[in-house]
């Protein structure tokens, strides 16, 4: 007997007439493939760094322990400085001045398994700025500690050492402890500083408070080094409606860690006890419209010219919101070592877009949020938007553009973590997100 033929199986392509379904399987899978290329990428770049810097330190502690057994000079330094470039005359890094430098750094950091841990994650360039900025062995850690979590560059990290960040950081004077549940309120007071130094300002003694936030918001992106990692850029002169009448808020964040909003007001006078009353109607203004059901209490950051540390610990003794009052600092003018480090218009102009999506990413996924709520779709842990979209595809129908959004999603996570994108990217994936967005609301009013 003979048998028909079979057919092939059909093939369901993913870009093709399978269905939406698998249109985003395909592009989620794209996104994931991409995300563990740049990653091999990075994590190869680190252990050829580690390696370097492990081999100095390496040769910096033979170094120290010949001459302290041996009672060498320093004069042998030069010598081996010049037989090291014989034998490898293609490796640069070998000269006496470095071969001095890897000597300091193994007598600063003494622990090897922590050189390998911490320290050989930072470019050679980072480590030999710390040798020469910073004296103390607890400095030198935590500006190194700080210098890998936030990325920064070398520049940046001469800056932070400059302005004396290690004795600012957690400074200031808050209610974190009485107004925040412990987990959150040492981290929150590890976000404020005092004073904050605006040095990329150049404001004569005749400024208004309108100028000091002019200037603020026009060098954004200086503003936000100085706040630190995690603040993402909401909006100034916010507008609030309460009880029939407008008010604005100087300064909006919204920080990433901490997961809530962040209210800046700005004062160019001493700290007052009436700062604390309006900041308090701010924060309960912004919980009550803003403020997601997953989201964290507001904070509030009042930023004073003066303060006297008496009246701030009485005018927030009483007060359940949680703020915080630090002073800030101008320059008359920008020190000349920092200016190739600061954003010129054209870097400016590349960022904003960035902080919009930001922005975006962040009302994307309390929409999302919001229609799983409404259809009883619940998560067990914190979830990705694009996990989310994919509980909630099964669970019923999604917005039309959501698999233009899952590509556009990858664009809006590397600015949440602070990466590198292309402008026009950027813009791109901000009127997919926004198109979206619109489809989430329209769902979440229908529903």
């Amino acid at each position: 007997m003979s048998s028909r033929p079979r057919k092939p199986p059909r093939r369901s392509d993913a870009l093709g007439s399978a269905g939406e379904v698998d249109a985003q399987s395909y592009t989620a899978f794209v996104g994931d493939l991409k995300q563990k290329i740049a990653a091999a990428r990075h994590r190869a770049s680190l252990s050829i760094n580690r390696e370097l810097v492990t081999l100095y330190w390496t040769i910096g502690r033979d170094i120290l322990e010949r001459q302290e057994r041996e009672g060498w000079g320093a004069r042998v330094v030069d010598r081996l400085a010049g037989d090291l470039r014989l034998a490898f005359p293609e490796m640069t890094g070998l000269s006496p001045r470095n071969l001095k430098y890897m000597r300091s750094f193994a007598e600063a950091w003494p622990n090897g398994e922590f050189v390998q841990q911490v320290v050989a994650l930072l470019p050679w360039g980072h480590n030999v700025r710390l040798l020469d900025a910073v004296k103390t062995q607890e400095e030198r850690t935590w500006y190194a500690r700080q210098a890998i979590e936030h990325g920064w560059s070398r520049n940046v990290l001469v800056h932070q050492i400059e302005s004396k960040l290690f004795a600012r950081q957690g400074s200031a004077l808050t209610n974190f402890s009485r107004t925040l549940p412990a987990e959150q309120s040492e981290l929150a007071q590890q976000i404020l500083k005092d004073p904050y130094t605006f040095d990329f300002l150049s404001l004569g003694p005749d400024m208004l408070e309108r100028d000091l936030e002019r200037g603020l918001v026009e060098h954004l992106r200086s503003l936000i080094l100085e706040l630190g990692k995690g603040f993402a850029f909401v909006g100034s002169q916010y507008h609030l409606e309460v009880g029939g009448q407008d008010y604005y808020l100087d300064l909006l964040f919204y920080h990433l860690r901490l997961r809530c909003f962040v209210v800046i007001e700005l004062k160019i006078e001493d700290f007052k006890p009436e700062f604390g009353g309006k900041m308090n109607f701010y924060l309960s203004a912004v919980d009550e419209q803003l403020r997601h059901p997953d989201d964290k209490p507001t904070i509030g950051i009042i930023l004073c010219k003066g303060r006297n540390e008496v009246i701030v610990e009485y005018a927030l003794r009483d007060s359940s919101k949680p703020m915080g009052v630090a002073q800030y600092q101008l320059s008359a003018a920008l020190p000349p070592q920092l200016e190739d480090a600061l954003p010129t218009a054209a870097e400016f102009a590349r960022e904003f877009p960035l902080m919009s999506v930001v922005k975006l990413r962040i009302e994307i996924e309390r929409a999302v949020r919001d229609l799983a709520d409404k259809r009883g779709v619940a998560f067990d842990r914190p979830t990705g938007i694009m996990k989310m979209l994919r509980d909630l595809h099964r669970n019923g129908s999604v917005p039309s553009s959501t698999e233009q959004m899952l590509d556009a999603l990858h664009t809006m996570n590397e600015a949440t973590h602070g990466m590198d994108v292309d402008p026009e990217t950027a813009e791109r994936a901000v009127e997919i997100g926004t198109i979206f967005l619109g489809e989430l609301q329209k769902l979440n009013t229908d529903e």
